[in-house]
């Protein structure tokens, strides 16, 4: 028992923080990248491998704490924003969306009984149409609906993301492989004690 409570610990002392600081540095490593007000971030990547890696549960924790930081004024979020304005914000929807991102690619790893690439690629694809689908229709909405702008049209959403759909699917496939690889070497060297503790 003592085991089991010590294993979960370090997972979420250690990994769960650090996929949310992994975050803050991918929303601001290309920050000088805006189209049509979207900043080109690395985010997407790194909720998507905190979904594939941590499991539904602590992958979506580890978002959840990523967005409350932000929120709580510290400069985490794209271009070294924070504070309750980015409630207002067009791109709040994104933020919102890794949560539920890193939530589902978790579930359906979890959820599969083959633990194959493709299946990897599959949960991170869902991923990443969930991100795209919830943050492009909550920016519509802000714009149209908070900041009152009728000249920003759906399909003028819509095209702003072209330019970070190539990168995010490029991008995307990494995690998948990536991710894949990473559990399968885990789960190889992991003595029987230690795989029954991740189960």
């Amino acid at each position: 028992m003592s085991s089991r409570k010590s294993y979960f610990s370090t997972i979420e002392l250690v990994l769960i923080p650090m996929f949310a600081a992994l975050m803050a540095i991918g929303a601001n490593v290309t920050s000088f990248l805006v189209i049509g007000g979207v900043p080109i971030t690395l985010q997407t990547l790194f909720a998507t491998l905190a979904g594939a890696l941590l499991g539904s549960r602590r992958g979506a924790l580890a978002m959840m704490i990523y967005v409350l930081i932000g929120l709580a004024g510290f400069p985490v979020f794209a271009q070294f924003r924070g504070g309750l304005g980015s409630l207002v914000s067009p791109t709040f929807g994104f933020l919102l969306s890794f949560i539920i991102l890193a939530f589902v690619v978790g579930k359906i790893i979890e959820r599969s009984s083959k633990k194959s690439v493709s299946t990897f690629m599959v949960a991170c694809f869902v991923g990443l149409t969930i991100n795209y689908v919830l943050g492009t229709n909550y920016m519509y909405f802000a714009y149209q609906f908070i900041a009152d702008l009728d000249a920003i049209t759906y399909g003028m959403a819509w095209s702003w993301m072209v330019a970070p759909l190539v990168k995010d699917i490029i991008f995307t496939i990494f995690a998948a492989v990536l991710a894949s690889r990473i559990y399968h070497t885990v789960n190889k060297n992991a003595n029987p004690l230690q795989r029954k503790l991740a189960s």
